[in-house]
């Protein structure tokens, strides 16, 4: 199943691997942990949480990551159905436990300066990411 989050030229995709509870979701603010690997198009690794033994840790949808990872943040974020009945949608939403690969196009990562010498200028990303634990930054209503 690939979930197209924005149409591009290159696009920004989220392909799901493993289906996690499908209950818990992250929501802006929340501190998520993620295990991920990150690989250029041709299958080479060039980051991987696994390698150094820890899950990488952010505070989702503060600007602190690649515009792929923030522009796909709000893919792990349940969203306002548009009817404005304050509920939320589960389509295209990570939830905890999940397994997706989230590939992300130039213009969404380092573009045309790349980050020398692991990934070369204007290169496709690709990140398989799972989300392990959602930290609460305010409990639930």
């Amino acid at each position: 199943m690939v979930r197209r989050i924005l149409d591009t030229p290159s696009s920004l995709t989220i392909e799901t691997l493993v289906e996690g509870d499908n209950q818990t979701f992250p929501r802006p603010g929340d501190t998520v942990h993620i295990h991920y690997t990150g690989t250029l198009s041709d299958g080479r690794v060039f980051d991987s949480s696994h390698k150094r033994g820890r899950p990488f840790v952010v505070k989702i949808g503060t600007g602190l990551v690649i515009t792929g990872w923030d522009e796909g943040a709000p893919y792990l974020l349940p969203v306002t159905d548009p009817s404005d009945t304050g509920q939320t949608s589960r389509r295209s939403k990570m939830s905890l436990g999940e397994t997706a690969l989230l590939t992300a196009g130039p213009e969404f990562a380092y573009g045309a300066m790349g980050v020398p010498p692991l990934i070369p200028p204007n290169a496709t990303l690709k990140f398989e990411m799972e989300l392990l634990k959602i930290d609460r930054e305010r409990p639930e209503k």
